[in-house]
C-alpha cells in the first residue's frame, strides 16, 4: 500500500498543468467572480507544549507513520468540537 502511494506521489509531482484532466462534469466552472470572493485562510498557528502520554499510546500513533502528530491533533479537535456541540445542545 505504501509503495503504491509513493509511486503515485512521484507520478503526480512529475505532472504539469497540461497533464491535469479538467473534464469533470460535476466540477463547477471557476470564473473571475469565484476568485473575487475567495478568502485566503492561513493555517492556525501551533503552540509547543510538553505533554505526558502513555508510552503505548504514543508508540501506536508513531507506527501510523509520518504525520502522527497531525492525526493526534485531528482526534483532539474532533473530541473538542463534539463537546462544544453537546454543551450547546444542553
Amino acid at each position: 500500500m505504501k509503495k503504491k502511494f509513493f509511486s503515485d506521489m512521484a507520478r503526480i509531482k512529475q505532472m504539469g498543468d497540461k497533464d491535469i484532466d479538467l473534464s469533470d462534469p460535476d466540477a463547477p466552472e471557476l470564473d473571475e467572480s469565484f476568485f473575487d470572493r475567495a478568502v485566503i485562510e492561513l493555517p492556525k498557528s501551533k503552540k509547543v507544549v510538553s505533554l505526558r502520554l502513555d508510552a503505548d499510546v504514543l508508540e501506536w500513533f508513531k507506527t501510523q507513520g509520518k504525520g502522527y502528530q497531525t492525526r493526534m491533533t485531528a482526534l483532539l479537535r474532533a473530541y473538542m468540537l463534539d463537546q462544544i456541540k453537546r454543551a450547546k445542545a444542553a
